[in-house]
């Protein structure tokens, strides 16, 4: 029994695979469609994506988790700007995208010694829950998470700083 060298092998391989792909790649060249059969197709079909909306839109008449997706867009909106460690960055950003001013808290910018804080919370009250954002020098990355709101009906613990803007 002879032994086929690999290299004619491989160099074989190539030929074929020339043949066959070349006629569809080369300019000018046209196949022959393959004859029809009448026998049914066995290939499955996928079903289309669901296409996602272009412009990021509020659901008012969903909950906290429906809008989280569009919360977290919004910070890391602010977030890839200069203003990244600006409270009202964020809550103009969020008011633009359609939250409730007057459901919104934030933490101050500047600790009690009037140097830059080391994070920066937010939040939104949403019915029973809060939309709650963090940025900041001590937060490697914008972190966004629904909460359940406090038993004060707040969503944020500690001093937060008057929205009076």
């Amino acid at each position: 029994m002879r032994r086929l060298d690999s290299r004619y092998l491989v160099a074989g391989a190539i030929a074929v695979a020339g043949i066959v792909l070349l006629p569809g790649c080369a300019p000018g060249l046209q196949t022959s469609p393959a004859p029809e059969s009448s026998a049914p197709s066995t290939v499955a079909s996928t079903p289309a994506p669901t296409p996602t909306p272009t412009e990021p839109a509020l659901d008012p008449d969903g909950g906290a988790e429906d809008n989280l997706w569009l919360f977290t867009q919004v910070m890391e909106s602010v977030w890839d700007t200069d203003d990244r460690v600006k409270g009202r960055a964020y809550i103009d950003a969020l008011v633009r995208a359609g939250f409730d001013k007057a459901s919104m808290e934030v933490t101050k910018d500047r600790s009690s010694v009037g140097i830059p804080a080391d994070s920066i919370q937010f939040s939104v009250r949403w019915a029973d829950a809060c939309l709650v954002g963090q940025v900041g020098p001590s937060t490697k990355t914008p972190t966004a998470v629904v909460l359940p709101h406090l038993p004060t009906g707040r969503c944020l613990v500690g001093e937060t700083r008057p929205i009076d803007w």
